[in-house]
């Protein structure tokens, strides 16, 4: 059996997996809590791979905004007097009164990157970078699982309850790999610079949403000399519906309808509402990138093609070049475009935790479509004789609704979270230490 590696260490009341905004969001309410006077400390440490904090880097591009109020921001719906919230960054930087003059619920997004990269700091002592987790394995004792053994590739936490906060993966059309021909969206300003000193001649986007639009408008405005094509299933890009009754979707209380509701109702409510969030863009947007089609046509030069109702079937590449092949929904006819890059702005999918818990997925239980049953307060639903506590943070659509991985619900979520770890202390039982024999404990 393998065996607990490193020094004798603590036994955390949690460990979370990934260092996104959502454990950045959790992080801070620890660190909130442990500093207010009376309540009993809570024992937390935060692992995550990348060597510094970073969120969608890719996609900071500079006039990019926020699609959520800054007032969602990590704390303010939680605490509003916290001192984690956007306006003291603000403060902090020195932009208060500028932003407040600029009339704006939604700030640029390489600036509230730069606020995430801010508190993130703050609490930079809760969290190991550097830090990617290999597994997590049951600590069992009188044949109870009474915590998890967290393993790095160098390290072992040991922690009451574990917090699963695995981010989201980019996906691609059926078929297609990345490659330095194709990417996906997510890597643009990462890769573009590799095309400095080149004149591209063709670009393709795949995609309908925000990030299409915004890659379509940042490539065709970068690259002067360039066709931009962008291929969408649907007429035209759509509106995402931000109006104020629909934006109560994301309200903390739509969590408590949405959880109770039958699966018909949340199917329902999925679908009515899949418009304020997936395959829809900014109005403005919309606006800019259609002047710039009309204009284009004035002018008799037309770099900003849209080839709509359409989908791509092939990208093969040859020769530094990449062919891509677009197939009309409605006549069924196929055009094949030489392009020197394809950038597939085709979304992401929650990235799957279980695998890391090994035997331990064994032991959680799963709805009829094979999904992770999920209590309110996202905590994964397990056999009996799991005492310790599997969260999830992401993951949780369909037991959630639709905010389960968005920023609007973060401080909200991260808070019952954190009273639920809380809450369960006084009926764990004792574990031991991690020790460097690794004999403190067993493995089921």
């Amino acid at each position: 059996m393998p065996q607990p590696r490193g020094d004798q260490g603590p036994v955390y009341d949690l460990v979370g997996v990934g260092f996104g905004p959502s454990n950045l969001a959790l992080a801070i309410a620890v660190h909130e809590r442990n500093a207010t006077a009376g309540s009993a400390p809570v024992s937390a440490v935060f692992l995550e791979r990348q060597a510094t904090f970073g969120w969608h880097r890719g996609m900071l591009i500079e006039d990019a905004t926020m699609q959520v109020s800054f007032l969602k921001d990590l704390v303010t719906m939680r605490n509003p007097t916290s001192s984690f919230s956007f306006l003291c960054y603000l403060q902090e930087r020195g932009r208060l009164i500028d932003f407040v003059n600029h009339k704006s619920l939604f700030p640029l997004r390489i600036e509230f990157h730069d606020y995430l990269e801010w508190a993130a700091v703050r609490v930079d002592d809760l969290v190991r970078y550097g830090a990617d987790v290999v597994a997590v394995r049951p600590v069992v004792a009188d044949g109870m699982v009474t915590a998890y053994d967290v393993e790095t590739r160098d390290s072992t936490f040991r922690a009451r309850n574990v917090v699963l906060a695995s981010g989201l993966r980019p996906a691609l059309p059926p078929g297609i790999e990345a490659s330095q021909r194709v990417w996906h969206s997510r890597d643009l300003l990462t890769n573009v610079d590799g095309l400095a000193g080149t004149d591209p001649s063709r670009f393709v986007v795949v995609g309908a949403g925000q990030s299409a639009a915004e890659v379509t408008a940042f490539l065709h405005e970068r690259f002067p000399n360039a066709e931009v094509c962008g291929v969408l299933s649907r007429y035209g890009y759509s509106p995402a519906d931000d109006s104020p009754f629909a934006n109560r979707i994301f309200d903390p209380l739509a969590v408590d309808d949405y959880f109770d509701a039958s699966t018909r109702v949340k199917s329902m409510l999925l679908g009515y509402h899949a418009n304020t969030n997936y395959s829809v863009v900014d109005t403005d947007l919309i606006e800019a990138l259609y002047r710039r089609v009309y204009r284009e046509k004035v002018l008799g030069s037309q770099r900003l093609r849209l080839l709509n109702v359409s989908r791509l079937t092939a990208a093969q590449e040859s020769a530094g070049r990449v062919a891509v092949t677009v197939e009309s929904m409605l006549t069924g006819a196929r055009t094949v475009l030489d392009a020197d890059v394809l950038v597939c702005a085709t979304g992401y999918a929650p990235a799957d935790p279980f695998p890391l818990l090994g035997e331990l997925s064994a032991r959680c239980h799963y709805d009829e479509q094979g999904r992770a049953v999920v209590e309110r307060d996202y905590r994964v639903r397990t056999d009996p004789g799991v005492h310790a506590g599997i969260y999830l943070q992401g993951g949780t659509e369909h037991t959630h609704g639709i905010s389960s991985s968005l920023l609007s619900n973060t401080a909200i979520r991260s808070a019952e979270i954190l009273e639920s770890v809380c809450a369960r202390r006084h009926t764990e039982p004792a574990v031991p230490a991690l020790s460097g024999s690794g004999r403190a404990s067993s493995y089921a």
